[in-house]
This record gives structure tokens, sequence and C-alpha cells, in this order.
């Protein structure tokens, strides 16, 4: 125990790397939008290839993090000094969402009537930890799975052509 401390000081702060290391999968202090994952999946050609590449990026790291997210939320509720690690404002999600929004509606194959701020909310929405753990803790699909539907989703309301047919499970 005494080396916990020694490394994070208290176990907010322990907490606060738990989280940073599951959303990023490593120790690195690199920013998800810095992310290599990240960066290709908004280097892609079409619409439907960035966002392919960016519902298969989100799935990994919700993954990771969408598990702890309810430890993460009762901790915030009872302890003053965890909350405020986690300040209010503009979610850090729906920064990066907006992100790859603005990426995704400026190349070929995205509809034209979707706009950045719309399409952000719609990664926002369905790329959220809360639905993958409905999906996959509660309700028993596989991550590859809601994988699949995340994208076809999304597929049919941000891009113009036909959503590729779902070849798993």
């Amino acid at each position: 125990m005494q080396t916990i401390y020694f490394v994070f000081g208290n176990k907010r702060t322990l907490l606060k790397d738990v989280v940073d290391t599951s959303i990023a999968g490593d120790t690195e202090p690199v920013a998800t939008m810095d992310r290599e994952w990240f960066r290709a999946a908004c280097a892609a050609p079409t619409a439907a290839e960035q966002l392919r590449a960016h519902v298969r990026g989100t799935c990994e790291v919700l993954g990771r993090v969408a598990p702890i997210m309810p430890l993460i939320a009762a901790a915030a509720a009872t302890d003053p000094e965890i909350a405020a690690q986690w300040p209010g404002g503009q979610d850090p999600r729906h920064t990066v969402q907006h992100a790859a929004a603005r990426s995704l509606t400026g190349k070929p194959g995205a509809r034209p009537e979707v706009t950045a701020v719309k399409a952000a909310d719609l990664l926002f929405g369905l790329l959220s930890p809360e639905l993958y753990l409905i999906f996959v803790r509660d309700r028993g699909w596989s991550p590859e799975t809601w994988e699949d539907w995340a994208y076809t989703t999304l597929h049919t309301r941000l891009c113009t052509d036909p959503a590729p047919e779902v070849t798993r499970d």
C-alpha cells in the first residue's frame, strides 16, 4: 500500500491515472486527438472509411474505459475532490467527437445536409460508454457486434452510400 501512496500520492490521483490509462491504452501522455488511430481515421479519404476507422478505434477505447465509468460516477458522487478532477463544462468526449465530425462532414460520401454539429451529436450519443455498456455488458453483445451496429447506424445517418452488409455475429 505504501508503494501506491508513494507513486500516486492518494487514491484520487490513482483513480485519475487508471481512467487516463484506460482511455489511452498506455501510459504515454498523448491526447486522444493526437493518437495514431484517431489521426489515421481522420486522414481516411472518404466519410465511410473515416467512420469505420473511428468507430473501430472508439470501440477499443470503450472496451477499456466503459466498465470503470460506473465506478467513477459513484466515486465522484460521494467525493467532491474526485468530482473536481472531472470538472463540468464541455465533455472531452464531445470535443473528440466534434473534431472527428468536422473532418468527416467535409469528405466525399458525407451527407451534405448533416452539419458537423449534428454529426458530433450523433457520434457523441451513439459512441457513448453508457450505450456501449447497455449492449455489451447488459445485453451480452460482443464488442464486435456492437461495433458493427454502431457503424451501420451511424453510416445510415452520416453517409450517402448504402451501408455495407454486416458479416459478423
